[in-house]
């Protein structure tokens, strides 16, 4: 099962407290109402005067850091990633770890399921199982081929790229582009820092099994340590998953729509030098003014990049829908037989909805190439971040169709001479410098002047 561990917590310097989680709280809450800086020690009732009438900024303070190792992907996916923005997350690459689908073990991911889903036994567990073992399969049957492709494909696309690039990256990027068969029941692990009444109100809004356990494990390492905060802690017991439709659609692209955007006459456009290494939208008076106006969009995109896109976190979203397609990367268009089987996939998978099977675990199950819908809606400020990451050549392959298609979208919308197009690209493009360094991906910088920066790429 998951594993959590607190590994690091909010320390008072010198200070010998009985507490430090309410001598830091009861610090903040009277250093608003005295002329003199408080004494760490002094001690108010935080229950009463602080939790109890939500005066919660005050319990903001003080934070924690776990190590979470065996938790499925999609618990993190649609559970501690989905909603709340008031966290830092680290998390385990589905590109760079290859070890993830080599050799999985069956026993664990199984007990996962009977422990979260007891009711899950029988025939319908086995079926279960039956469909995440056919994930693997595809996997593993199809690596070293997609391997062979990526490495031509690379190749192809970048120019630039040594022959030691292609070499280390080849196999990473088959393995990103071929786990969208594999089930995102699969474990994985994060580093998770949060504040404590984050933690409290994660805990209270739990809504699948996945989340419940884990938040479970958060507040008993807590209270552990803090027994007094136990009040802090309650359930809501509301469940929630993903709404289904089926349409059984195989797509080699993501889907992206332009629903508004905002007056851009009176949006400052950033120096490069305000973003790079340091991003400063969300930090300069002079860049205020963006975060007034701003772009919405709807996007239907895999849970793989679904996974990518929630790094943004200042990018507000509405409620996933599973549309009931399949996202099958460029690259894997090339080996004929895995259209075929995305198709089975889907159907493999959508038939879980007739077997009494919990939509929480129809969700937990959802293979990385199931795709999502929803709605995205972000200031100035937090767009330009995103297309400064997002269009650069390391990103992965879909994400960076979505900031293309962004774009192409203002572009029409405002025109080719529209200012916030300066902005709406990677570093290299603004710069003609690389700002992965020894990741530069090979692309061919020199284009921005007498090309397409911006083509399909298919890896």
């Amino acid at each position: 099962m998951i594993s959590v561990k607190l590994v690091a917590a909010t320390k008072l310097v010198g200070g010998q407290v009985e507490s430090e989680f309410l001598a830091l709280a009861s610090h903040a809450a009277l250093k608003c109402y005295q002329a003199k800086s408080p004494i760490i020690g002094e001690q108010i009732d935080v229950r009463k005067r602080l939790f109890e009438t939500s005066h919660h900024t005050t319990l903001e303070h003080y934070s924690f850091t776990f190590d979470i190792e065996g938790i499925a992907v999609s618990d993190i996916t649609l559970g501690a990633h989905l909603d709340n923005p008031f966290y830092n997350s680290d998390q385990r690459s589905g590109r760079f770890c290859a070890e993830m689908f080599v050799n999985p073990d069956f026993d664990m991911i199984q007990n996962y399921i009977k422990s979260l889903w007891p009711e899950i036994s029988g025939p319908l567990l086995a079926d279960v199982m039956g469909f995440v073992k056919n994930g693997v399969d595809i996997y593993q049957k199809n690596i070293e081929v997609a391997t062979q492709i990526v490495g031509n494909l690379l190749v192809e696309e970048r120019p630039l790229a040594s022959v030691k690039y292609v070499e280390q990256n080849a196999p990473k990027i088959a393995q990103e582009q071929l786990r969208m068969f594999i089930s995102t029941i699969f474990p994985t692990g994060f580093d998770f820092t949060l504040d404590h009444i984050t933690l409290a109100s994660l805990y209270k809004a739990a809504w699948s099994p996945g989340l419940i356990y884990l938040t479970e494990q958060m507040a008993k390492q807590v209270l552990a340590v803090y027994p007094e905060l136990s009040y802090m802690f309650s359930r809501r017991n509301k469940a929630w998953s993903p709404i289904f439709t089926w349409n059984f659609n195989v797509k080699k692209k993501p889907g992206f729509v332009l629903r508004q955007i905002d007056d851009v006459d009176g949006v400052v456009i950033p120096e490069a030098e305000d973003m790079y290494p340091i991003d400063l939208l969300h930090f300069l008076p002079e860049t205020m003014d963006n975060n007034v106006g701003g772009i919405k969009s709807e996007v239907e995109i895999s849970l793989a990049c679904m996974g990518q896109d929630q790094r943004h976190r200042t990018i507000r979203r509405s409620q996933p829908v599973f549309t009931g397609n399949f996202y099958l990367p460029p690259a894997l268009m090339l080996i004929p037989e895995l259209f075929t089987r995305a198709r089975g996939i889907l159907d493999f998978w959508s038939s879980f909805t007739h077997e009494s099977c919990p939509a929480t675990l129809i969700a937990a199950i959802a293979p990385y190439g199931a795709m999502v819908r929803y709605v995205k809606n972000g200031s100035f400020n937090a767009i330009f971040h995103e297309q400064n990451k997002r269009e650069c050549f390391c990103a992965q392959e879909e994400i960076y169709h979505l900031g293309c298609f962004m774009r192409l979208a203002v572009e029409k919308e405002k025109g080719k001479d529209s200012p916030i197009l300066q902005v709406l690209q990677p570093h290299c493009y603004q710069t003609g410098k690389c700002a992965e360094g020894p990741r530069y991906c090979g692309r061919d910088i020199s284009v921005r002047e007498s090309g397409n920066y911006f083509p399909e790429r298919r890896v």
